[in-house]
């Protein structure tokens, strides 16, 4: 015989599989969370050693003005700083590790994670002439379009607008540093 369809016998039942579908999700949680911290750890520790000069000692994790940031320090000169730096994209955030210079300079770029539309503004991670610029930059931090020295990635222009802006987050925010540094 079958169960009435009354008001208590549905509540009941929805109950039930509301609380072991939280318990599945709880224990998936539970198990991926230590390897999905291990892979952005490692990911974070690409990205540093991408867009920071070879040789240097590179500091641990420090905070300032917002912004993670490490140092590599050379023979006691710091010579480079990365800095994590996120801007608003196409489709969210847009998160890059820069490698700045004491001197200013972009040293490199990477790219932490990003929301943007596949084959678009995802292109940011893959098209190398885009990615390539960034290496010594020396220029006006603005796309082409905007009165600046960036290229931007084609049909991707607000996407170029939020790495760039990103980058120059970035460059500025250690030029306060080394201001800060040699007063």
């Amino acid at each position: 015989m079958a169960a009435q369809s009354t008001l208590r016998n549905m509540v009941l039942c929805l109950t039930c599989v509301c609380l072991v579908c939280s318990a599945i999700l709880g224990v998936v949680y539970a198990v991926t969370l230590d390897p999905i911290a291990e892979a952005s750890a490692k990911a974070l520790k690409e990205s540093i050693g991408q867009v920071l000069p070879e040789g240097g000692e590179i500091s641990d994790a420090m905070q300032a003005e917002g912004f993670d940031y490490y140092v590599s320090t050379k023979e006691g000169e710091t010579v480079a700083y990365a800095v994590k730096s996120t801007s608003v994209g196409f489709g969210g955030p847009l998160t890059l590790m820069v490698g700045v210079l004491a001197d200013g300079t972009v040293f490199n770029t990477s790219v932490l994670s990003h929301s943007e539309t596949p084959g678009l503004g995802a292109k940011c991670t893959s098209d190398e002439a885009f990615m390539s610029q960034w290496r010594g930059f020396r220029g006006q931090l603005k796309v082409k379009k905007d009165g600046g020295d960036v290229d931007a990635i084609t049909a991707s222009t607000i996407t170029s607008r939020a790495y760039t802006l990103a980058v120059s987050n970035a460059v500025e925010f250690v030029k306060n540093m080394e201001g800060a540094k040699n007063e």
